[in-house]
């Protein structure tokens, strides 16, 4: 176990995530923080219990990480938020009047892509690379809501030997899209959808980890299909990765117990999802998440650099072609245009 000077691990799975224990929130040094980045090389996800950090100082650490993304251009698509900070994105289950959603609502269906394991942002032209998600409100523990976690890094490391040699030979690119995980959460509600016909985000299936030097497995729910193959051949594949990544063992799972936890994970080395529970629609869960761009080398994969982010409104000819197909050229679905 590595040995930290300014706080105290606790491992919680053989080959990643930790909690970390002592850290100084209200002056946190530089050296403090480059001990939390050392540990976010190491374990990939970190846990840091009853935080008691505000949204205020939620942001302000963040970008002691890096530039952040921010909400702006989803509220161009007529989206508002709960409270101040652009930099802050809804992870919860609360309407714009902190009311629970329906769990037969629009959102609630669009939150259903958050349940499958999945990469924060690979659908965007530059990745991420941490995401802060800080618990302001949550269910009580019988009702459930884990955040769950697999280990791409050890799943690489874990590959049959003639798949790491076919993935490291072909070289594979994956064409990431908000659509395909939104479709694939609630496939009857979004069956109108048709992923193809929105922007794309293109990445390289097998990454170095930047921090660790490790290789590392991008794939997850927003991975819609892998240059170069046919569909067939594409979707088997696709299935296969995302299956050896969240095979069980590989998995650990992060209970949030009071107001004020946050977990930081490293999207370059780990997938991640909304573990299941019975809260929807009973209990409150106000999760609210900062998401640091990536600055490592391959930050915008093969995608020109300076891309713009696509927003809200980038998706509605996903929506618009799918209907045309289904209704041979009549809108006839009442599912919304997809949000982040």
């Amino acid at each position: 176990m590595a040995e930290f000077k300014t706080f105290r691990v606790k491992e919680l799975h053989p080959t990643f995530a930790a909690e970390i224990e002592g850290v100084n929130w209200d002056n946190l040094t530089e050296e403090g923080l480059d001990e939390i980045k050392a540990a976010m090389a190491k374990y990939g996800v970190c846990v840091f219990r009853k935080t008691g950090l505000t949204d205020d100082a939620h942001v302000k650490f963040s970008y002691r990480l890096g530039d952040l993304d921010t909400i702006t251009r989803y509220l161009a698509a007529g989206r508002k938020l709960r409270y101040d900070h652009v930099e802050l994105f809804d992870a919860g289950n609360l309407d714009q009047d902190n009311n629970i959603v329906a769990p037969d609502s629009p959102r609630a269906h669009q939150n259903r892509g958050n349940g499958l394991f999945h990469v924060d942002s690979s659908f965007n032209p530059r990745r991420a690379s941490y995401s802060l998600l800080r618990a302001v409100e949550i269910p009580p523990p019988e009702a459930g809501g884990n955040t769950d976690f697999a280990d791409s890094r050890a799943a690489f490391d874990a590959l049959p030997a003639d798949l790491r040699r076919e993935l490291l030979e072909k070289n594979y690119v994956g064409a990431h899209s908000m659509a395909a995980s939104r479709k694939k959460g609630s496939p009857d509600f979004f069956r109108d959808v048709d992923p193809g016909a929105g922007p794309m985000s293109y990445h390289r299936v097998c990454q170095r980890h930047e921090p660790s030097g490790r290789m590392n497995l991008y794939v997850g729910a927003h991975l819609h299909h892998i240059e170069g193959l046919g569909r067939g051949e594409s979707d088997a594949l696709i299935a296969r990765l995302n299956e050896h990544v969240a095979r069980e063992g590989n998995r650990a799972s992060v209970a949030w117990t009071s107001p004020g936890d946050m977990v930081i994970w490293d999207n370059r080395c780990v997938l991640h999802r909304a573990g299941p529970g019975d809260f929807e629609g009973r209990y409150k869960r106000d999760l609210r998440r900062t998401t640091v761009h990536d600055d490592s080398p391959t930050a915008w994969g093969l995608n020109r650099e300076g891309t713009a982010m696509p927003g809200g409104g980038a998706w509605q000819a996903a929506m618009d072609k799918g209907r045309a197909k289904q209704a041979g050229g009549a809108a006839a679905s009442s599912a919304p245009a997809i949000k982040a």
